[in-house]
């Protein structure tokens, strides 16, 4: 590996994601990208005693999936990073504990998947590991246990609020000399722009993305309509619309060439998730199902994930504190 620039990393010897896979509750199945995903459980526990058990299954299948598609058994696989929303990311540890894979928890918040996408890569990229997995998940009902209200309380959803997606995805990463390669990464820097609204978290990502897209942009001496799409990971639609203002500012116009999982998940007008969809589990979903199939099949061939994360808790919040954000990027390419 190499730098690229001031915070971009080049993957000299390129990595590639081998084996994908995305596992979805039945909300994420009404929605417009029903046909991508591996599967789409219609119990919100999936027959396990609790929503928290039940995130750790869904994960545990997303794995499975992936490494089927792989052709290689868990025994094979060196490292896993992963991580979810849940306190001390009790999901992924207590699903991982299944496998018998060497494993490095991850907090990013939102950004997990690509935080562990890039993980992965490098691992592979110095030759420390042959293969390595990335996995990350969320749950409405967990994270609303944890976050908001319980369920039960039936509270009141602000416009600018947006649905946790229930998913899970998981990516294999190994040597290769073709496919979908992992070529470059930007690691983001935490950006706090005082918002301490928990509905709107939309806003209080925007900053960090648009840090982010600059700042790979720069390092690369690459123009928006080099890529084929760049993929911001839950904005949602409130925070979709600011990033594009906060790059107009900078002279950025991605306009052309953006989408966001939070807005790509869900029906917006149809499925009452008002400013669209978050969570470890929407980049994820979206990424492994509908983005990375598309690339296996080229047509998509050159794109930028940047998953974004509030780095919140419900203690911070309850304290009154604002709500430092995160963004990081990997540069995906057909090889």
């Amino acid at each position: 590996m190499k730098r690229k620039g001031q915070y971009t990393i080049e993957y000299v010897n390129t990595p590639f994601i081998i084996g994908f896979a995305s596992v979805v509750g039945k909300k994420e199945g009404e929605g417009p990208l029903n046909g991508y995903f591996d599967k789409v459980e219609n119990d919100t526990k999936l027959g396990c005693q609790t929503w928290e058990q039940a995130e750790s299954k869904m994960q545990s299948e997303a794995i499975d999936f992936a490494l089927g598609k792989s052709w290689i058994d868990s025994k094979d696989i060196q490292v896993a990073f992963g991580g979810d929303l849940l306190n001390q990311c009790i999901s992924t540890s207590y699903n991982i504990r299944n496998f018998g894979i060497p494993f490095l928890g991850q907090y990013g918040a939102c950004s997990t998947m690509v935080q562990s996408l890039l993980l992965a890569g490098m691992m592979v990229e110095s030759d420390y590991a042959d293969k390595s997995l990335a996995v990350t998940s969320s749950h409405f009902c967990s994270a609303e246990r944890q976050y908001r209200y319980p369920l039960e309380y039936g509270g009141q959803r602000t416009p600018t609020a947006q649905w946790t997606v229930t998913g899970s995805g998981a990516i294999v990463v190994g040597k290769g000399n073709n496919g979908i390669g992992i070529k470059h990464c930007t690691i983001g820097k935490v950006i706090d722009m005082g918002v301490t609204d928990i509905n709107n978290m939309g806003s209080a990502m925007a900053p960090s993305a648009c840090e982010t897209i600059k700042a790979y942009l720069t390092d690369t001496n690459t123009q928006p309509s080099d890529y084929d799409l760049i993929l911001t990971g839950d904005l949602g639609k409130i925070g979709s619309d600011l990033l594009l203002e906060l790059l107009e500012k900078e002279n950025i116009d991605i306009s052309n060439q953006h989408n966001d999982c939070g807005k790509m998940i869900y029906d917006i007008e149809k499925q009452d998730v008002h400013a669209g969809g978050s969570g470890c589990g929407c980049c994820a979903s979206v990424l492994c199902g509908k983005i990375l199939q598309k690339m296996y099949k080229q047509e998509l061939n050159n794109i930028l994930v940047i998953a974004t994360g509030a780095l919140m808790s419900p203690t911070s919040n309850q304290q009154g504190e604002s709500i430092p954000a995160i963004a990081h990027l990997v540069h995906l390419q057909n090889i």
